[in-house]
């Protein structure tokens, strides 16, 4: 090969490395721009899923805040303020029956998911409300497959009672401190509603207060 031939070859590898190299960078560029863009998009999206994500969070909050306020339908309530509680002596001659607060023993019934098979004072149950449990009665009108049903729930739950109350007008009936829900059936909804929203709920004058090493039997 002539010398000028060799130069001729040479600078033909010289400007197809250099095409090369070009076009490399050419590749790099844009790749760094697709990357860029993607990264911002992701950025973008991301930011805005948090956003939604924290109003959905927020709605969601404000919703159960809202149903919270909402009584159970049917329930009826009494005016904390007019539900004394001082500890006394004997018995209590309450307003409503069964009752949902006032003047009670100094001793409480058990509550820890107890169901009584028999009657227990009234007293000792309110003390009970206070301390921020739901009392569940029935009378004989209740069939043995919604007592066993009601035991089984409140067994299960702790700050819960349950026991007999045959001088009830209701078949079933589910008591806190100042608010209280009767049903025909176990089976009713709005007794895991009453649940819900009462067991040691906004309701409590004593929140926090044991259900423990009270009274067992009546």
């Amino acid at each position: 090969m002539s010398k000028t031939s060799k130069k001729a070859a040479s600078a033909a590898r010289r400007a197809k490395i250099e095409e090369m190299r070009r076009a490399e960078r050419a590749r790099e560029r844009r790749n760094r721009i697709i990357t860029i863009t993607l990264s911002t998009v992701i950025v973008v999206g991301l930011a805005g899923w948090g956003a939604y994500a924290i109003n959905s969070a927020n709605e969601k909050e404000e919703q159960q805040a809202a149903e919270a306020k909402k009584p159970v339908r049917g329930e009826k309530t009494w005016e904390a303020k007019k539900l004394t509680q001082k500890h006394v002596t004997g018995t209590v001659d309450y307003p409503m029956n069964p009752p949902v607060g006032g003047n009670h023993n100094k001793a409480w019934m058990t509550c820890e998911g107890n169901v009584y098979t028999k009657a227990i004072a009234n007293e000792n149950a309110v003390h009970s409300l206070e301390h921020g449990a739901v009392w569940v009665t029935y009378n004989d009108k209740a069939t043995d497959a919604d007592i066993k049903t009601l035991g089984d729930k409140v067994s299960t739950t702790p700050y819960t009672l349950m026991s007999p109350a045959t001088d009830q007008t209701g078949t079933i009936t589910l008591s806190a401190w100042g608010h209280q829900l009767t049903v025909d059936k176990a089976s009713d909804p709005r007794v895991e509603q009453f649940l819900t929203k009462y067991v040691q709920g906004a309701q409590t004058p004593e929140k926090g207060a044991t259900c423990g090493g009270g009274l067992t039997e009546a």
